[in-house]
């Protein structure tokens, strides 16, 4: 079975910064991308920043881009995300994703939750003002 754990999350002020892990644990796999996720209380979750490892390009939702920085390592199937200049609106508990099997070349891809097939069990961030 694959299991995704994320590391990293805490209390943190606003303009401050975190930095976020996510490693897999159980059986081997390969990806084809993996993404950040978030849900924030009352909200629906939301896709937070993705990178593919055909090509390594990466996608930042508006909220975060100029923010936050997603990298990883496409051998080890590790993912991180470094969260700079930190605000309340942050808050949220965060997920790291894979897509094992699902493969999509072209603008766009891997902005959804189905293309996702491994999930984590989330880390919390809180920020405070």
């Amino acid at each position: 079975q694959v299991q995704l754990v994320e590391s990293g999350g805490g209390l943190v002020q606003a303009g401050g910064s975190l930095r976020l892990g996510c490693a897999p644990s159980g059986r081997t796999f390969s990806s084809f991308a993996m993404g950040w996720f978030r849900r924030a209380p009352g909200k629906e979750r939301e896709l937070v920043a993705t990178i593919s490892w055909t090509g390594g390009s990466t996608y930042y939702t508006d909220s975060v881009n100029g923010r936050f920085t997603i990298s990883g390592d496409n051998g080890k199937n590790m993912v991180y995300l470094q969260m700079n200049s930190l605000k309340p609106e942050d808050t949220a508990v965060y997920y790291c994703a894979a897509a094992g099997s699902y493969y999509c070349a072209g603008s766009g891809c891997y902005r959804e939750e189905y293309e996702y097939e491994y999930w984590g069990q989330g880390t919390q961030v809180t920020v405070s003002s």
